[in-house]
C-alpha cells in the first residue's frame, strides 16, 4: 500500500487498500486530484437500456466510491440519472466525492432536447442541486456546446449563468463539453479564463485517434482533460452496440469484428478498450458509464493490473489487423433522433 491518499479520503468508509492502489492526478488547474477512472452518470438510468437495475446501480455506485473512485458526473439528460446519485450519496460522505453536472441538453424528444437560454440554465441548476442532495457541485458544465445554435449564445447567455452560480458559492469550476473537437477548441480558446475543464468523448478509442492532435492545445489553455466513452457507447464491447449505435454500418462491422475475435479468444473487448484509451498522456481522468458492479471490477482490474499477457497478445492483434485507422460518426446533431 504504497500509494498516498487524496483529499476525499475517509477513514473508516472508504477501502484503503484499494485507494492506496487508485491513481489520481491534478485535473487542470482545479487543484482537484481526481481518480484516474471516474464515473459517468449517462448509464445510471434507463436512457440506453430499458432493463436496467436501479438498486443495483446504487450498491454500484457505493462500491466504486468505497474503491477510490472520486469523480462522477451527470447530467439531466441522463434520465433518471441525477435522482439515482441523490438516492446513493445520501450513505456516502460528501467530503468523499467531486460531483459534475451539466445545463442546456435535457429531453430524448430531438425537438425539446437542447436548451442554451439563462433562463433554462438557472431553472436546471436549481433542479440538478436538489435531486443530488447537494449545496454544491464541483464542476459544472455546458453539455454539447457543439450542438448550440452558435458558439456566441454559449459564451453569452449560457456560461454567465454557471459563472452566477460559482460567485454564490453553488458550483467551484465551469465546464464544457462536446463530441466535435474542434467546436471545443474553439469555445475553449475563447472562454480562456472562464472555461476549467473539457470533456470530450469517443474521440481516443481503439476506433478514433482524433482527441489526440488537440491534447497539447488544451494543455496549454490550462483546462483539465476529461477523455470520456472508451467503449465507444458499448460499441467496443464483447456484448457489441445497441440498436440505436449512431456508427456507421462500416465503423459499427469493424467494432464486431474485434469482439467476435475477443469472444473466441476468451478475453474482454471491454477492458482492452479501457486500456488503450487509457494510455492517452495528458489527460485527468478517463470517464465510462458503469451500470453494474461486474463491469465496476472489469474496469477497475484493467487500470490497477493492466492486462494479461494473453490480453495484451489480443489487443496486439487487434490493432495491426482490425482497428487500422479512424472513423468518426459525425456530430452530436447527427446522433438526436436515436433517443426518438
Amino acid at each position: 500500500m504504497s500509494g498516498s491518499l487524496p483529499a476525499t479520503f475517509v477513514k473508516g468508509f472508504h477501502d484503503e487498500e484499494q485507494v492506496r492502489r487508485m491513481e489520481y492526478r491534478d485535473l487542470g488547474k482545479t487543484g482537484l486530484r481526481v481518480s484516474i477512472i471516474a464515473l459517468g452518470g449517462a448509464t445510471l438510468s434507463n436512457l440506453f437500456s430499458d432493463d436496467f437495475d436501479r438498486e443495483e446501480g446504487i450498491r454500484m455506485v457505493h462500491e466504486a466510491i468505497k474503491s477510490g473512485i472520486n469523480y462522477i458526473d451527470t447530467a439531466p439528460f441522463y434520465g433518471k440519472s441525477e435522482e439515482l446519485l441523490g438516492q446513493a450519496l445520501k450513505d456516502v460522505p460528501r467530503e468523499a466525492y467531486y460531483i459534475a453536472t451539466k445545463v442546456a441538453r435535457y429531453e430524448p424528444d430531438p425537438a425539446k432536447m437542447f436548451n442554451y437560454t439563462a433562463e433554462k440554465a438557472r431553472e436546471s441548476v436549481k433542479r440538478s442541486l436538489k435531486l443530488l442532495g447537494v449545496d454544491r457541485v464541483d464542476v459544472l458544465q455546458v453539455h454539447d456546446v457543439d450542438a448550440a445554435p452558435s458558439l456566441d449564445m454559449v459564451l453569452n447567455e449560457t456560461i454567465p449563468v454557471l459563472e452566477e452560480y460559482v460567485k454564490a458559492g453553488k458550483a467551484r469550476f465551469i465546464g464544457i463539453t462536446a463530441y466535435d473537437v474542434d467546436v471545443l477548441k474553439e469555445c475553449a480558446e475563447r472562454a480562456k479564463g472562464r472555461v476549467h475543464v473539457v470533456l470530450n468523448y469517443a474521440r481516443y478509442t481503439l476506433l478514433d485517434n482524433t482527441l489526440l492532435r488537440y491534447m497539447k492545445p488544451f494543455e496549454e489553455l490550462g483546462m483539465g482533460i476529461i477523455c470520456a466513452a472508451a467503449h465507444s457507447l458499448g460499441l467496443l464491447s464483447n456484448g457489441g452496440p445497441q440498436a440505436w449505435h449512431p456508427g456507421s454500418k462500416e465503423l459499427q462491422d469493424v467494432g464486431k469484428r474485434g469482439a467476435q475475435i475477443c469472444r473466441e479468444r476468451g478475453v474482454e473487448l471491454g477492458k482492452l478498450a479501457m486500456y488503450y484509451t487509457m494510455q492517452l498522456e495528458g489527460a485527468a481522468t478517463f470517464l465510462i458509464g458503469i451500470p453494474n458492479r461486474e463491469l465496476l471490477r472489469i474496469n477497475l482490474a484493467a487500470v490497477r493490473d493492466g492486462l494479461t499477457p494473453k490480453e495484451q497478445e489480443v489487443l496486439k492483434y487487434l490493432l495491426e489487423n482490425v482497428f487500422t485507422k479512424s472513423y468518426s460518426w459525425g456530430s452530436t446533431l447527427s446522433t438526436v433522433n436515436m433517443f426518438k
